[in-house]
């Protein structure tokens, strides 16, 4: 199933994806949030629909596309998860995930504009896999448990500001991470059984022209022991989000220059979509 969340920030609408067609899911839930998800939320979708009570939500296509689930108690993201990316970072491949936090207002949706921060000079795009936690975990017992605790994966666009991440970081990420907006998420939440995770294309774009090219299959650390380790130090939360690293092809890595105001990213993982977002001056939006 495909999950997504249609109309203006703060008032969108929960819909199923099938194809072109939109189908309101507001006699099933209020929104794409925690508690929907906790429940046996595919179960009870499938048996409204064959009732007929999802009602094809019309000018679906018209609507802005927000991301696909309602603001995360949580966001937390494992840093270098790709050799290469880490490669071309300066920093060998890690032994153990790398964790940073990113802000719940990060979470925005996928095409919407991206605010370069005031004073930024080094704003950079990541495309990346998010895994959306279904049912709470706490001190898994192995990684084979994780897979009962996802309710799906989305792609996400963990923009970051490079100088703010590792000049004036203080040993911390989490400066570069958190402006308001940095995590475009969506367009869809897709359930496990539409994707094979472990096996997905990722790539990026800038104006047009590709900048990552990867596969989740190169992955450092694999989403079931992502989940795992993290549930040793957090109590994962329906509704949370993680993002589990991103592959070469940064501005970081010196090839490539940083973003400006005017500059269009895309990022797009097989089987979640793709997104499409303008960067824009501080001051413009102000």
């Amino acid at each position: 199933m495909k999950f997504a969340r249609l109309g203006a920030p703060g008032s969108e609408i929960p819909v199923l994806v099938e194809g072109e067609r939109h189908f309101d899911l507001r006699s099933v839930t209020s929104d794409v949030n925690g508690d929907f998800l906790s429940g046996e939320f595919r179960s009870q979708v499938a048996a409204a629909h064959a009732a007929g009570s999802l009602p094809e939500l019309e000018g679906a296509s018209d609507l802005r596309i927000g991301a696909p689930i309602a603001r995360p108690s949580a966001v937390i993201c494992v840093g270098m998860n790709y050799a290469a990316h880490a490669a071309e970072s300066g920093a060998e491949p890690p032994k153990i995930p790398i964790i940073f936090l990113k802000t719940p207002n990060t979470v925005v949706g996928p095409n919407d504009n991206v605010t370069i921060p005031r004073g930024s000079e080094k704003t950079d795009w990541e495309v990346e896999l998010g895994i959306v936690i279904g049912a709470r975990a706490a001190y898994l017992d192995s990684p084979e448990e994780a897979d009962a605790h996802i309710a799906g994966y989305v792609v996400a666009n963990d923009v970051s500001e490079r100088d703010f991440q590792m000049a004036v970081s203080g040993g911390q990420w989490s400066k570069g991470k958190i402006a308001a907006g940095f995590n475009p998420t969506g367009p869809w939440l897709v359930t496990p059984d539409e994707v094979d995770v472990n096996n997905l294309n990722l790539k990026s774009f800038v104006n047009g022209e590709p900048r990552q090219d990867s596969n989740t299959a190169d992955m450092i650390f694999d989403v079931q022991t992502i989940v795992h380790h993290l549930s040793q130090y957090v109590t994962l939360e329906p509704g949370d989000l993680i993002l589990t690293g991103t592959p070469q092809g940064v501005a970081l890595s010196g090839k490539y220059p940083y973003l400006k105001a005017g500059d269009i990213v895309e990022v797009s993982i097989d089987g979640l979509g793709r997104q499409r977002q303008e960067f824009v001056a501080w001051e413009a939006t102000r």
